[in-house]
């Protein structure tokens, strides 16, 4: 028996190809040799059957494993994989948009039971309401089931009947020529809209939908940590599903509100507290505040402006866990008084001249000098 070619090899991929490098791989290749494409090409159907062979082991990943570790052999023996009893549709309508090219196939019904729609709202909360968490109450309009048909859609006294067009599935199919051959194609019914059932007598109440809207209050948990522009997730408060199926989920987004003083940055707080002067100057304890409340902090002495301090552990929880915090990042701002009287003026004065004073006589007579090296200097030039 001739040793079938490497799988990875009629693909022309590597072994570490991704799922989307494989399904462009194949698809290239499918395009090149099908057979409508090559009419009457034995070599060409040969390709291609060895193409699809290659794209069924290699797109599944408990077969893909199996080959990895064994080659061809993993199909052989009668225990495994057989190609002949694979159905390739699903694989053909994933990668070209269309149904089954072979005639057959399974195909997903049109009434089968469908998560119902999300729900998506919003909620503002307050800076701090975002840091520690809070609770809230949102008003909506939400869809629940009609009461008056049982969610039926039908007048009470009546039943939905079986829709003669799609014999109750749903879903009716076609074919049509293309150029891979012919295609069969599975469309909604257009009489049922997918549902199987036919409504002749809708309920007066919910006009044959089954659900009418109705007026709901609902309490979101917000955690704590949360950042504006982040959402909350909800279960079984979105619309309902679809012949059975589960309701959707709430999507609360949160919007936080701005702080006058806090600035937040991932988990992390920063601030900016104004000093005084002499406290810049002599060191001294300040007050700041933070959203745990007013802390204490010591100024060490000739603090400048702008320094910046941290408080640990002050900031915003995460959320994973609340006990786990960011930090406070503090600027320093030194005031400079702007308005002085007399007195105060002549205190810096003499404050300025006590300790810069010394400086300052040296600067006047270096200038001194320097004036008189000039006219020393203007004499010889006009003595020449």
């Amino acid at each position: 028996m001739t040793d079938k070619r490497d799988y990875y090899e009629i693909l022309g991929v590597s072994k570490s190809a991704s799922d989307d490098e494989l399904k462009k791989a194949f698809r290239q290749l499918a395009k090149k040799y099908h057979p409508d494409v090559n009419p009457g090409n034995k070599e060409a159907e040969a390709k291609f059957k060895e193409i699809q062979e290659a794209y069924a082991v290699l797109s599944d990943s408990d077969k893909k494993r199996q080959y990895d570790q064994f080659g061809h052999s993993a199909f052989q023996g009668g225990g495994g994989f057989d190609f002949n009893d694979m159905d390739m549709s699903d694989i053909f309508s994933d990668l070209f948009g269309f149904g089954d090219i072979f005639g057959g196939g399974r195909t997903r019904a049109a009434n089968a039971p469908m998560q119902g729609a999300n729900v998506r709202t919003a909620i503002r909360i307050k800076f701090e309401e975002a840091v520690f968490g809070t609770e809230k109450d949102i008003e909506l309009n939400l869809k629940d089931g009609c009461s008056t048909c049982n969610s039926t859609g039908a007048k009470p006294g009546t039943t939905p009947v079986t829709c003669s067009k799609c014999n109750g599935q749903g879903q009716i199919a076609y074919t049509s020529q293309s150029l891979f051959g012919m295609m069969r194609n599975v469309q909604a019914c257009p009489d049922c809209k997918g549902s199987g059932k036919i409504i002749k007598d809708k309920c007066i109440d919910c006009y044959g939908t089954g659900y009418k809207n109705s007026r709901k209050k609902i309490r979101v948990s917000v955690p704590a940590g949360i950042d504006n522009g982040q959402s909350i997730r909800i279960r079984d408060k979105g619309e309902p599903g679809i012949n059975g199926g589960p309701r959707g989920e709430l999507l609360v987004e949160v919007v936080v509100s701005r702080h006058p003083v806090f600035q937040r940055q991932d988990y992390n707080i920063f601030s900016a507290v104004p000093i005084t002067y002499p406290i810049a100057v002599l060191g001294g304890d300040i007050r700041i505040n933070t959203v745990d409340g007013d802390v204490i902090y010591t100024v060490k002495p000739g603090t400048q402006s702008e320094t910046k301090v941290r408080l640990r552990e002050k900031g915003v929880p995460t959320l994973r866990n609340k006990n786990v915090r960011g930090d406070h990042y503090v600027t320093l701002v030194v005031q400079i008084p702007t308005s002085l009287n007399n007195e105060q003026k002549e205190l810096l004065k003499t404050f300025d001249e006590a300790t810069y004073g010394t400086n300052k006589e040296d600067n006047k007579d270096e200038h001194k000098d320097e004036k008189k090296n000039k006219e020393k200097n203007k004499k010889k030039f006009w003595n020449k």
